[in-house]
């Protein structure tokens, strides 16, 4: 039975392989889900959060996985709207990768929120002054975007295909991806940049804060930079990544390189706004706001260092590096770089979410440390753990990778079209 739900035209490992892979994910997940119970029964003070770090290891983690899940949104942009149709090849990755990150984010938010009966006051009594009202709002309107995506693909499942009325609903589905397209791309695009326009509108720490570009601060155009910059680069890895593990060619080498010159252009103009946005920082927001620039690296483990790493080793590096054509012939450095490309904006978040706040933001204020309970790190864990179930079950029963049907019959073109379209899977 569980062979008759694998797509037909590929081969999956056996039921007892694939049992033994998600087994230690499964006991990841039961094991979060007990930490968040005791965070959402006992409250918050199972955390180690509190007045000074009210962002902690959660936000972190949400700011990462929401601008690595940006991919979902520029890929389907990049396809549906800009027309390239090489990307089909990664699409239904992208939409799986992007509805996991969100929706473990969304997930993560409900536990983080601390009085979770009260979640619902954000839609029925928002803050229409606060940034986070419209981050809430978009979020929670794209995950809806990417359930419905995700949709088609599900009832495209060889069994749910023998369904007429799933057949017929997923046709009507497929005539809507345009429009969803563009919902996608345009609740992601401000969603993404609130995120980073909530760091810098914080007065009260100048090391975020940033000057306004309209009504925006310069951290709202970074924010989606950055997360249109690396998301190919994460759906890049990410098909790499699951070709090494189950030892086949998914897609041709020329999808993973359009991917990284993408992804390289636009890294290099977020490295340059950047490296522009910083330069004012230095010389005029953070001395006028009273604190000559060179202080807020003087608190260990901060220093100067990360911000060079944040901007050259993660960023202008890999951007060079997927700009070159005959690097990116190369599967190695091509890889390499995206995943220099997703620690660069890990890193960013980092620094926007606990550097910004453990630093001290008054003359008799001191500098504070932060790091996460075991509550907090298991909850964190069961996100992962909840990705990669799904991702695993999405690749075992659906086809992610329509080009690796073509990779099977390219070796043996004597094989009939009767055989490669066994009905019981046996090809």
């Amino acid at each position: 039975m569980d062979r008759q739900l694998i797509a037909r035209g590929v081969r999956r490992c056996s039921t007892p392989q694939f049992l033994l892979w998600i087994l230690p994910w499964a006991a990841l997940f039961a094991f979060g889900l007990y930490c968040a119970g005791l965070c959402l029964v006992k409250g918050l003070n199972q955390t180690n959060m509190d007045n000074r770090f009210a962002f902690g290891l959660w936000i972190f983690v949400d700011l990462t996985i929401i601008a690595l899940g940006a991919g979902a949104f520029f890929t389907g942009f990049l396809l549906y709207i800009l027309k390239l149709k090489d990307l089909d090849a990664v699409i239904n990755s992208a939409v799986v990768i992007g509805f996991v990150c969100y929706s473990g984010a969304v997930a993560a938010l409900l536990v983080d929120v601390g009085q979770p009966l009260r979640a619902w006051f954000t839609f029925w009594y928002p803050n229409v002054h606060s940034m986070l009202t419209e981050v809430t709002f978009c979020i929670t309107c794209y995950l809806a975007v990417l359930l419905i995506e995700y949709l088609p693909i599900v009832l495209r499942n060889r069994k749910l295909r023998e369904v007429p009325g799933f057949l017929v609903f997923e046709f009507e589905l497929h005539k809507l991806i345009y429009v969803l397209a563009g919902v996608g791309t345009f609740l992601s695009f401000f969603h993404q940049g609130s995120l980073g326009g909530l760091f810098g509108v914080l007065r009260g720490h100048p090391f975020a804060f940033r000057e306004g570009l309209a009504v925006w601060p310069s951290t709202f155009f970074l924010f989606i930079l950055s997360a249109a910059a690396v998301g190919p680069s994460f759906i890049l890895f990410t098909t790499w990544l699951i070709s090494k593990l189950s030892g086949k060619r998914l897609v041709r080498p020329q999808v993973l390189q359009l991917l990284g010159r993408i992804s390289g252009l636009l890294l290099g103009v977020y490295v340059l706004a950047k490296t522009v946005d910083t330069l004012i920082w230095i010389n005029r927001t953070s001395p006028g706001a009273g604190f000559p620039a060179q202080e807020y690296f003087a608190w260990q483990p901060f220093g100067t260092w990360i911000l060079f790493a944040e901007i050259v080793v993660f960023g202008l590096a890999p951007a060079l590096i997927l700009l070159t054509p005959r690097l990116r012939l190369r599967t190695n450095w091509l890889v390499s770089a995206a995943v220099l490309a997703c620690l660069g904006v890990a890193l960013n978040r980092f620094v926007m979410t606990l550097q910004t706040l453990a630093l001290p933001t008054l003359s008799f204020d001191r500098y504070l440390s932060y790091w996460p309970s075991w509550q907090e790190t298991g909850t964190f864990l069961a996100v992962v753990a909840f990705g990669v179930l799904v991702y695993s079950f999405s690749f075992r029963y659906l086809l992610l990778f329509p080009q690796e049907r073509e990779f099977r019959q390219e070796p043996a073109a004597q094989v009939s079209e009767t055989a490669v379209m066994d009905p019981v899977g046996r090809s």
